[in-house]
Protein backbone atom coordinates (compact mmCIF):
# COMPACT_ATOMS: atom_id res chain seq x y z
CA UNK A 1 0.00 0.00 0.00
CA UNK A 2 0.98 3.47 -0.75
CA UNK A 3 2.15 5.55 2.01
CA UNK A 4 -0.43 9.01 2.64
CA UNK A 5 0.90 11.97 4.42
CA UNK A 6 0.30 12.04 8.05
CA UNK A 7 -3.23 13.34 8.94
CA UNK A 8 -4.50 12.21 6.12
CA UNK A 9 -6.55 8.74 5.22
CA UNK A 10 -4.73 6.22 2.25
CA UNK A 11 -7.52 6.58 0.07
CA UNK A 12 -7.65 8.40 -3.23
CA UNK A 13 -10.87 9.94 -4.78
CA UNK A 14 -11.80 10.50 -8.77
CA UNK A 15 -14.19 12.81 -10.07
CA UNK A 16 -15.23 12.80 -13.52
CA UNK A 17 -15.76 16.36 -15.24
CA UNK A 18 -17.27 17.43 -18.33
CA UNK A 19 -17.43 21.60 -18.48
CA UNK A 20 -17.81 20.89 -14.02
CA UNK A 21 -17.07 24.61 -13.51
CA UNK A 22 -20.14 25.45 -10.94
CA UNK A 23 -18.89 23.49 -8.55
CA UNK A 24 -15.78 21.46 -8.87
CA UNK A 25 -13.31 24.12 -6.72
CA UNK A 26 -15.77 22.96 -4.00
CA UNK A 27 -16.10 19.04 -4.40
CA UNK A 28 -12.23 18.68 -4.77
CA UNK A 29 -11.51 21.48 -1.71
CA UNK A 30 -13.81 18.87 0.21
CA UNK A 31 -12.28 15.66 -0.48
CA UNK A 32 -9.35 16.47 0.03
CA UNK A 33 -10.25 16.91 3.95
CA UNK A 34 -9.88 13.09 4.13
CA UNK A 35 -8.46 12.04 0.69
CA UNK A 36 -4.85 11.82 -0.03
CA UNK A 37 -5.43 12.48 -3.57
CA UNK A 38 -8.46 13.95 -5.94
CA UNK A 39 -8.25 12.57 -9.63
CA UNK A 40 -10.14 14.63 -11.86
CA UNK A 41 -11.05 12.32 -15.14
CA UNK A 42 -11.56 15.24 -17.24
CA UNK A 43 -13.15 14.32 -21.14
CA UNK A 44 -12.96 17.48 -22.72
CA UNK A 45 -13.79 20.70 -20.67
CA UNK A 46 -13.96 24.07 -22.32
CA UNK A 47 -14.71 26.06 -19.41
CA UNK A 48 -12.49 26.72 -16.71
CA UNK A 49 -13.12 23.36 -14.90
CA UNK A 50 -9.54 22.04 -15.20
CA UNK A 51 -8.26 24.85 -14.06
CA UNK A 52 -9.99 25.60 -11.31
CA UNK A 53 -9.91 21.74 -9.99
CA UNK A 54 -5.64 22.30 -10.70
CA UNK A 55 -5.84 25.15 -8.13
CA UNK A 56 -7.29 23.25 -5.25
CA UNK A 57 -4.68 20.38 -5.64
CA UNK A 58 -6.44 17.86 -8.09
CA UNK A 59 -4.40 15.75 -10.67
CA UNK A 60 -6.13 15.89 -13.76
CA UNK A 61 -6.14 13.01 -16.64
CA UNK A 62 -7.07 13.79 -19.66
CA UNK A 63 -9.50 11.20 -21.29
CA UNK A 64 -11.90 11.16 -23.80
CA UNK A 65 -15.39 10.09 -23.05
CA UNK A 66 -15.24 6.19 -23.19
CA UNK A 67 -18.59 5.68 -21.54
CA UNK A 68 -19.96 5.84 -18.16
CA UNK A 69 -18.53 2.93 -16.18
CA UNK A 70 -15.94 2.89 -18.07
CA UNK A 71 -14.49 6.44 -17.63
CA UNK A 72 -14.83 5.33 -13.52
CA UNK A 73 -12.14 2.74 -14.54
CA UNK A 74 -9.87 5.10 -15.99
CA UNK A 75 -10.08 6.69 -12.43
CA UNK A 76 -9.41 3.79 -10.39
CA UNK A 77 -6.41 2.47 -12.63
CA UNK A 78 -5.35 6.15 -12.08
CA UNK A 79 -5.61 6.00 -8.42
CA UNK A 80 -2.32 5.69 -6.08
CA UNK A 81 -4.25 3.91 -3.33
CA UNK A 82 -6.34 0.82 -3.76
CA UNK A 83 -8.86 2.24 -1.34
CA UNK A 84 -11.39 4.40 -3.69
CA UNK A 85 -13.90 6.95 -3.03
CA UNK A 86 -16.12 7.45 -6.21
CA UNK A 87 -17.74 10.88 -6.49
CA UNK A 88 -19.44 12.96 -8.97
CA UNK A 89 -18.47 16.58 -9.72
CA UNK A 90 -22.29 18.38 -7.83
CA UNK A 91 -21.52 16.17 -4.67
CA UNK A 92 -19.59 17.39 -1.63
CA UNK A 93 -18.34 16.01 1.05
CA UNK A 94 -19.07 17.69 4.57
CA UNK A 95 -16.60 18.11 7.60
CA UNK A 96 -18.36 15.34 9.68
CA UNK A 97 -18.69 12.50 6.51
CA UNK A 98 -15.03 13.78 6.03
CA UNK A 99 -14.04 12.82 9.69
CA UNK A 100 -16.44 9.46 9.61
CA UNK A 101 -14.06 8.22 7.00
CA UNK A 102 -11.02 9.41 8.59
CA UNK A 103 -11.97 7.45 11.24
CA UNK A 104 -12.05 4.18 9.51
CA UNK A 105 -8.30 4.31 8.58
CA UNK A 106 -7.31 5.02 12.07
CA UNK A 107 -6.40 1.22 13.03
CA UNK A 108 -5.40 0.13 9.61
CA UNK A 109 -7.97 -0.55 6.29
CA UNK A 110 -11.08 -0.57 6.88
CA UNK A 111 -13.07 -3.53 8.19
CA UNK A 112 -15.13 -3.96 5.24
CA UNK A 113 -14.44 -4.01 1.13
CA UNK A 114 -17.30 -1.57 0.24
CA UNK A 115 -19.32 1.11 2.12
CA UNK A 116 -22.47 2.81 1.52
CA UNK A 117 -23.10 6.54 2.05
CA UNK A 118 -26.32 8.52 2.36
CA UNK A 119 -26.46 10.89 0.09
CA UNK A 120 -29.17 14.00 0.87
CA UNK A 121 -30.45 16.91 -1.62
CA UNK A 122 -29.36 20.10 -1.54
CA UNK A 123 -31.68 22.11 -3.32
CA UNK A 124 -30.52 25.59 -5.42
CA UNK A 125 -31.96 27.36 -2.97
CA UNK A 126 -32.62 26.95 0.95
CA UNK A 127 -30.91 24.18 3.23
CA UNK A 128 -30.40 20.72 2.65
CA UNK A 129 -32.88 18.23 3.02
CA UNK A 130 -31.18 16.87 6.62
CA UNK A 131 -33.55 13.87 7.25
CA UNK A 132 -35.66 12.73 4.33
CA UNK A 133 -35.54 12.32 0.24
CA UNK A 134 -32.38 9.82 1.07
CA UNK A 135 -30.43 7.54 -1.51
CA UNK A 136 -27.77 5.17 -0.44
CA UNK A 137 -24.87 4.31 -2.64
CA UNK A 138 -22.16 2.51 -2.81
CA UNK A 139 -19.47 4.55 -2.97
CA UNK A 140 -16.02 3.98 -0.84
CA UNK A 141 -14.52 0.83 -2.01
CA UNK A 142 -11.44 -1.15 -2.20
CA UNK A 143 -10.36 -1.66 -6.00
CA UNK A 144 -8.72 -4.95 -4.74
CA UNK A 145 -12.29 -6.45 -4.47
CA UNK A 146 -14.62 -4.57 -6.20
CA UNK A 147 -14.52 -2.61 -9.90
CA UNK A 148 -16.48 -0.57 -11.85
CA UNK A 149 -18.14 -2.10 -14.54
CA UNK A 150 -16.57 -1.69 -17.99
CA UNK A 151 -19.87 -0.49 -19.73
CA UNK A 152 -21.02 2.64 -21.48
CA UNK A 153 -23.65 3.47 -19.34
CA UNK A 154 -23.71 1.52 -15.90
CA UNK A 155 -21.53 3.12 -13.63
CA UNK A 156 -22.38 1.35 -10.46
CA UNK A 157 -20.58 -0.93 -8.18
CA UNK A 158 -22.13 -4.81 -8.63
CA UNK A 159 -21.59 -6.64 -5.81
CA UNK A 160 -20.87 -10.24 -5.43
CA UNK A 161 -22.83 -12.43 -3.77
CA UNK A 162 -22.75 -12.50 0.05
CA UNK A 163 -20.88 -9.03 -0.02
CA UNK A 164 -23.02 -6.66 1.86
CA UNK A 165 -21.88 -2.74 2.31
CA UNK A 166 -21.41 -1.54 5.83
CA UNK A 167 -23.21 2.20 6.32
CA UNK A 168 -22.05 5.26 7.09
CA UNK A 169 -23.84 8.00 9.57
CA UNK A 170 -22.66 11.15 8.08
CA UNK A 171 -24.21 12.17 3.98
CA UNK A 172 -23.07 13.17 1.40
CA UNK A 173 -24.19 16.49 -0.28
CA UNK A 174 -25.96 16.67 -3.67
CA UNK A 175 -26.20 19.50 -5.34
CA UNK A 176 -28.31 17.33 -8.12
CA UNK A 177 -29.68 20.29 -10.07
CA UNK A 178 -29.45 24.39 -10.28
CA UNK A 179 -33.11 24.88 -11.41
CA UNK A 180 -35.95 22.83 -12.16
CA UNK A 181 -35.19 23.28 -16.15
CA UNK A 182 -31.96 21.70 -15.68
CA UNK A 183 -33.60 18.91 -13.38
CA UNK A 184 -35.71 18.37 -16.91
CA UNK A 185 -33.02 18.04 -19.04
CA UNK A 186 -31.25 15.46 -16.93
CA UNK A 187 -34.29 13.13 -16.49
CA UNK A 188 -34.41 13.29 -20.32
CA UNK A 189 -31.30 11.95 -20.47
CA UNK A 190 -31.04 9.48 -18.08
CA UNK A 191 -34.56 8.15 -19.15
CA UNK A 192 -33.23 7.60 -22.57
CA UNK A 193 -30.36 5.83 -20.71
CA UNK A 194 -32.48 3.99 -19.00
CA UNK A 195 -34.66 2.97 -21.87
CA UNK A 196 -31.83 1.63 -23.74
CA UNK A 197 -29.75 0.11 -21.39
CA UNK A 198 -32.05 -1.68 -19.03
CA UNK A 199 -33.90 -5.31 -19.97
CA UNK A 200 -36.26 -4.87 -22.26
CA UNK A 201 -40.15 -4.95 -20.61
CA UNK A 202 -43.02 -6.31 -22.71
CA UNK A 203 -45.42 -4.21 -24.30
CA UNK A 204 -48.36 -5.13 -22.24
CA UNK A 205 -46.54 -3.89 -18.89
CA UNK A 206 -45.13 -0.73 -20.38
CA UNK A 207 -48.49 -0.40 -21.46
CA UNK A 208 -49.83 -0.72 -17.72
CA UNK A 209 -47.27 1.27 -16.95
CA UNK A 210 -47.96 4.52 -18.95
CA UNK A 211 -51.59 4.32 -18.42
CA UNK A 212 -51.66 3.70 -14.83
CA UNK A 213 -47.94 4.17 -13.52
CA UNK A 214 -47.69 8.27 -13.33
CA UNK A 215 -49.75 7.75 -9.48
CA UNK A 216 -47.76 5.36 -8.30
CA UNK A 217 -44.15 7.00 -9.18
CA UNK A 218 -45.26 9.96 -7.56
CA UNK A 219 -46.11 8.34 -4.50
CA UNK A 220 -42.39 6.90 -4.19
CA UNK A 221 -41.01 9.87 -5.00
CA UNK A 222 -42.92 12.15 -3.22
CA UNK A 223 -44.82 10.47 -0.25
CA UNK A 224 -42.07 7.51 -0.04
CA UNK A 225 -39.27 9.60 -0.09
CA UNK A 226 -40.45 12.33 1.73
CA UNK A 227 -40.11 14.92 -0.26
CA UNK A 228 -43.40 16.22 0.76
CA UNK A 229 -41.36 17.60 3.85
CA UNK A 230 -39.38 20.17 1.51
CA UNK A 231 -42.97 22.07 1.18
CA UNK A 232 -44.04 22.87 -1.82
CA UNK A 233 -40.54 23.39 -4.13
CA UNK A 234 -40.05 19.57 -2.60
CA UNK A 235 -43.19 18.03 -4.12
CA UNK A 236 -42.68 19.63 -7.12
CA UNK A 237 -39.46 17.62 -7.86
CA UNK A 238 -40.38 14.67 -6.89
CA UNK A 239 -43.04 15.07 -9.38
CA UNK A 240 -40.41 15.74 -12.01
CA UNK A 241 -38.72 12.72 -10.74
CA UNK A 242 -41.81 10.46 -10.80
CA UNK A 243 -42.11 12.05 -14.82
CA UNK A 244 -38.36 10.98 -15.05
CA UNK A 245 -39.30 7.74 -14.42
CA UNK A 246 -42.63 7.57 -16.29
CA UNK A 247 -40.65 8.18 -19.34
CA UNK A 248 -38.43 5.74 -19.26
CA UNK A 249 -41.45 3.57 -19.54
CA UNK A 250 -41.93 5.68 -23.06
CA UNK A 251 -39.19 5.29 -24.48
CA UNK A 252 -39.19 1.84 -23.92
CA UNK A 253 -42.50 1.42 -25.50
CA UNK A 254 -41.48 3.85 -28.28
CA UNK A 255 -38.08 1.41 -28.72
CA UNK A 256 -40.88 -1.65 -29.17
CA UNK A 257 -42.57 0.23 -31.94
CA UNK A 258 -39.35 1.06 -33.60
CA UNK A 259 -38.83 -2.46 -34.03
CA UNK A 260 -41.80 -3.37 -35.18
CA UNK A 261 -42.38 -0.72 -37.63
CA UNK A 262 -38.47 -1.93 -38.80
CA UNK A 263 -39.58 -5.45 -39.36
CA UNK A 264 -42.54 -4.62 -41.36
CA UNK A 265 -41.21 -2.26 -43.41
CA UNK A 266 -39.23 -4.62 -46.38
CA UNK A 267 -35.50 -2.96 -47.13
CA UNK A 268 -34.84 -1.37 -49.86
Amino acid sequence: MVHSPAGKAPLSCYIRTLNEERRIADVVRAALRVADEVIVVDSGSTDRTLELAAAEGARIVHQPFLGQGFQKRVGEEAARHDWLLDLDADEVVPPALAAEISALFEAGAPEGPVYALPMIICPPDGPAWEGFSISWRNKLYDRRSLRMPEHKRYDQLELPQGVTPRRLANPIHHFAFRDVANLVAKMNGSSSRGAEGSRRKGRGVLALRILFGMPAYMFQHVVLRGRWRGGLYGVSIGTVLAWGRWLRDVKMYELHRREQWRRRTPPE
